[in-house]
């Protein structure tokens, strides 16, 4: 299959627009494509679109949905490769992460179509003789996703597989920066023979235009956004008037804690795995690395090593660890971060500057504290920032000091201190002797400023329905 659409999707038809905006190979600077850039009627259209479709699509069996997700499960992971150099051009990131991202997604999209048949209600025993209770769940209805950059395939499914299966309909707006995995998706729910107007797409260079539609049009009944804290508050405070239901997973400073009693070699691996992964560009990534005193010259020694390892260049190339961060303000960000821990005394033990555009050498830097930028930022890039500390109850307060509450990690083996230490942490997901918690089986989501509503798992469906109470009275009459 050939993925040629460039264009909005409302109400089963691709609808062209006037005005285009350039897609950019982040490795290359060069243009890959130009897309339809929507405007507020579009997104009204597809709003409109997807109310009217709703209507039909919530009284739609629970295996009829079922059915039409596992399509489109399955051709997702018949054009996985397809789909993950789309991804990899767009985006910048490795093709074997790619590949590994789009499977990912696919995972959502094949979790939900079984918890479709799961949507459970109650039968509560009443206050009175001639009373019955019953609790039934049904769909909210309209739901509007704005998706990231950072994992422009992921993202999607583990948003709208869920509202799909809950009987609800779609307007996506994917980022400016990476709408080609967007609309590839898209083409292939049209193949997997979703009614029109279940999922209507809307590219748009123009999020902030976007999302005023999103919040004020009263058809849309939940908002679902990852991306910048600042952004989703501003999401909020737009939805208050209609009290919409929102689902914000925001931004994180992830602390990655290494007790005395660790295995050095794996927190390595796992540190590697979560702080490099897609270049340092996630939200979960590890922000804040805390290494006991003990096992601190070990862990920093083994951590350069790997580091050193790793290979730069176009994500399309066999063999690639690193491909490019995603633009200019992400790069002088990571350069303002690590001129301000220079110049307050940390110690930089390798650089990141290169001379290949928006290209970054993995950093390792040494010495940090408090004080300086890198500790209460997210770095978004393959930067490396390691604290040294003595005792259990200094690292827990270092690590919950900072607004943000995503995840979290830490290495140990006593399981006392584990416990403690888990149960403390302040953040919604925890990682303990693993660097790697995302899975479709689990629920996604973080505490704080870092947002709130789960994705994934069976929780993952509740935020895409409205539990109805019925009392039934006069059954003894």
């Amino acid at each position: 299959m050939e993925f040629k659409k460039r264009s909005a999707f409302i109400n089963g038809e691709w609808v062209e627009s006037a005005v285009q905006f350039e897609v950019t190979n982040p490795f290359s600077s060069q243009v890959i494509s130009t897309v339809s850039d929507c405007n507020s009627e579009h997104a009204t259209l597809a709003i409109n679109a997807a109310a009217e479709a709703f209507k039909e699509w919530s009284k739609f069996s629970a295996g009829k949905r079922s059915r039409i997700l596992k399509k489109w499960y399955q051709l997702q992971l018949e054009h996985s490769k397809t789909l993950a150099k789309i991804l990899t051009t767009e985006q910048g990131k490795p093709f074997a992460e790619a590949l590994g991202e789009v499977k990912y997604g696919a995972s959502f999209v094949e979790w939900f179509a079984e918890e479709a048949k799961r949507v459970y209600g109650d039968t509560i025993p009443g206050h009175r003789s001639d009373l019955r209770i019953t609790v039934i769940k049904q769909p909210l209805g309209v739901v509007a996703a704005i998706t990231p950059w950072n994992f422009p395939s992921a993202m999607i499914t583990r948003k709208i597989a869920p509202a799909l299966a809950a009987g609800c309909t779609i307007v996506l707006k994917p980022s400016e920066l990476t709408p080609l995995s967007a609309i590839a998706l898209v083409e292939l729910a049209e193949l997997a023979g979703f009614p029109p107007g279940v999922i209507n797409l809307i590219p748009s260079s123009q999020p902030a235009l976007i999302g005023e539609v999103f919040t004020s049009h009263p058809a849309v009944k939940k908002i679902s956004f990852t991306g910048s804290t600042r952004v989703g508050k501003i999401l909020m405070k737009q939805s208050a008037d209609q009290l919409k239901k929102l689902s914000l997973e925001l931004g994180g400073n992830a602390p990655f804690i290494v007790f005395a009693d660790a295995n050095v070699e794996e927190a390595i691996e796992g540190c590697m795995a979560s702080k490099f992964r897609n270049v340092g560009q996630t939200c979960i990534s590890t922000n804040r690395i805390f290494v006991h005193e003990q096992v601190h010259d070990a862990f920093v020694s083994g951590l350069k090593e790997k580091i050193s390892q790793l290979k730069l260049g176009d994500g399309l190339e066999r063999g690639t660890d690193i491909g490019p961060m995603i633009n200019e303000a992400a790069v002088s960000k990571l350069d303002r971060l690590l001129l301000d821990a220079k110049q307050k005394g940390a110690m930089i033990e390798t650089d990141s500057k290169t001379d290949q555009g928006l290209m970054r050498n993995p950093a390792l830097v040494c010495d940090v504290n408090s004080t300086m930028d890198i500790f209460s930022e997210e770095i978004f890039g393959p930067v490396a920032a390691v604290y040294k500390f003595k005792e259990e109850q200094e690292v827990i307060a270092l690590a919950n000091k900072t607004s943000y509450g995503l995840a979290s990690y830490f290495y140990g083996r006593d399981y006392a201190q584990i416990w403690r230490v888990a149960e403390a942490l302040e953040f919604g997901m925890v990682g303990i002797n693993t660097g790697n918690i995302s899975s479709a089986v689990a629920p996604f989501g973080g505490v704080k400023e870092s947002g709130f509503g789960r994705e994934g798992s069976k929780y993952g469906m509740d935020d895409y329905l409205n539990i109805k109470y019925m009392c039934w009275a006069g059954i003894n009459s």
